[in-house]
């Protein structure tokens, strides 16, 4: 039910109010997608990976329960990672995770940032 009177004389609406209920229905339509910040941070990320000829390839998958970021070495193979936002584990273990190839997860947690940072790269002892 959704009100479209708007109290003023001429008949322009001057506002719609919606119910709680509609919108929450309206929401749980679209698939769960990356927002700019998130993309940006992975596709750094990905930027990264390709300049060290590690990574060739990715796919984006925008599911109705989870968004995939899945990243190949050919594209015709599994994918070597996935990083996946699921919102519904958002307050147990964490909406991001980094999945490997066979399913193990690699991380999981709440910020983006420190679960892609499974990626970077450790330093070594070097011996002079």
């Amino acid at each position: 039910m959704t009100d479209h009177s708007s109290g003023t004389e001429d008949g322009e609406a001057s506002g719609i109010l919606i119910p709680l209920h509609e919108a929450r229905n309206a929401r749980l339509d679209q698939p769960v997608r990356f927002d700019r910040r998130e993309l940006d941070q992975i596709l750094r990320l990905y930027g990264r990976m390709v300049a060290a000829n590690e990574w060739r390839d990715y796919a984006i998958d925008h599911l109705t329960d989870r968004a995939v970021f899945s990243v190949f070495r050919r594209a015709s193979e599994v994918p070597l990672f996935q990083i996946v936002k699921d919102p519904r584990l958002a307050r147990r273990q964490g909406a991001f995770a980094v999945i490997a190839a066979g399913g193990r997860i690699l991380k999981r947690g709440q910020e983006l940032g420190r679960v892609l940072g499974v990626f970077d790269a450790k330093l070594k002892v070097v011996e002079a």
